[in-house]
């Protein structure tokens, strides 16, 4: 029988405090339960979930009277350090993924590699300060925080659009689609010249 791949992270700082579990569903859609205290960002982490094939259980609160910066950026950390830990051993990873994916009259690009080199590449242009509850800004700092804490070297691109909300959703699934691809598991040695992975 396969080994779960799963992970417990837990932060607690004066500004957010987060518990998050995250299990890899090894291909199937997977599902959020719990709350970032953040309407919009839930609605992408849920589409991250189901698109990139993992289970999410999360309890969090953050200082949301200052506003959202805390708790996407810590979200990141905590999302990044859960994935990093139930990943497993990178040697046995597929190690790259790309996706495109649509949302309506938006296209959206992720590339990134689970090489243990964390970078951040993001382009992407609002039309608007924010959707929902969320500043979009906070999109960049969400995903910096990721790869930083997972250690993947991270490539996003908004194409083209005009919707912020299609946009932002476009941007998620792409990731979670890219990010599934990479994480899926291999044999046959380690796909490096080094022979080794950071």
């Amino acid at each position: 029988m396969p080994t779960v791949r799963q992970s417990l992270v837990e932060r607690n700082t004066s500004e957010t405090q987060i518990r998050l579990a995250l299990r890899l569903t090894e291909g199937t859609p997977g599902s959020l339960t719990g709350s970032c205290g953040i309407g919009f960002l839930d609605h992408m982490l849920r589409a991250v979930c189901v698109h990139g094939g993992m289970d999410i259980e999360l309890q969090m609160h953050g200082d949301l009277e200052v506003d959202c910066h805390h708790s996407a950026e810590d979200l990141g950390i905590a999302f990044g350090q859960a994935f990093r830990q139930a990943a497993g051993d990178k040697n046995s990873l597929c190690r790259y993924g790309e996706s495109f994916v649509p949302m309506d009259e938006s296209l959206a690009r992720t590339v990134l590699d689970i090489s243990g080199r964390p970078y951040l590449v993001f382009d992407c242009a609002w039309r608007n300060e924010r959707v929902g509850g969320l500043d979009l800004c906070m999109i960049r700092e969400f995903f910096y925080a990721f790869s930083y804490s997972a250690g993947v070297t991270l490539h996003m691109t908004l194409l083209y659009g005009e919707n912020d909300h299609h946009k932002a959703e476009a941007l998620f699934k792409s990731f979670a689609r890219a990010l599934r691809t990479a994480s899926g598991l291999r044999t046959g040695g380690v796909l490096s010249t080094k022979g080794i992975l950071c």
